[in-house]
């Protein structure tokens, strides 16, 4: 029988996605947290020695992975601004391929989406 993802694996699984794009683009990993609702899930650097704290968010599709909590986010931002750092926001939409109802399974095919990783503001609002 197969064994539907927990919330911790199905946010895992989304950062592992996440953590190879930070890769490809040239990131440096200062710190990791894989933890559910704990944030920034990575702290990296690039080149210039820049900061940035990675929030990154799984949801179940057909929610849309783009959205945030944008009240969350202004704390989120006022922390980053004190560490002189940037904010980088990753949403993942995952999902059966058999239907919406379904849950994702360990070892079995999963619709992603993901668009990729977004600048946010923090010198805004």
């Amino acid at each position: 029988m197969s064994k539907a993802l927990s919330k911790q694996e199905l946010h895992n699984l989304a950062m592992n996605h996440v953590g190879k794009d930070l890769e490809q683009r040239g990131f440096e990993f200062v710190a990791i947290n894989s933890e559910l609702k704990r944030h920034p899930q990575f702290v990296c650097i690039d080149k210039n020695a820049q900061y940035f704290f990675v929030c990154v968010k799984a949801v179940i599709l057909p929610e849309n992975p783009n959205n945030y909590d944008v009240i969350w986010m202004e704390t989120f931002k006022d922390h980053a601004r004190s560490n002189a750092a940037k904010v980088l926001y990753a949403g993942v939409g995952l999902g059966n391929p058999k239907g919406e109802e379904l849950p994702i399974y360990l070892n079995e095919e999963y619709l992603i989406e993901y668009n990729g990783i977004q600048l946010i503001e923090t010198h805004l609002n």
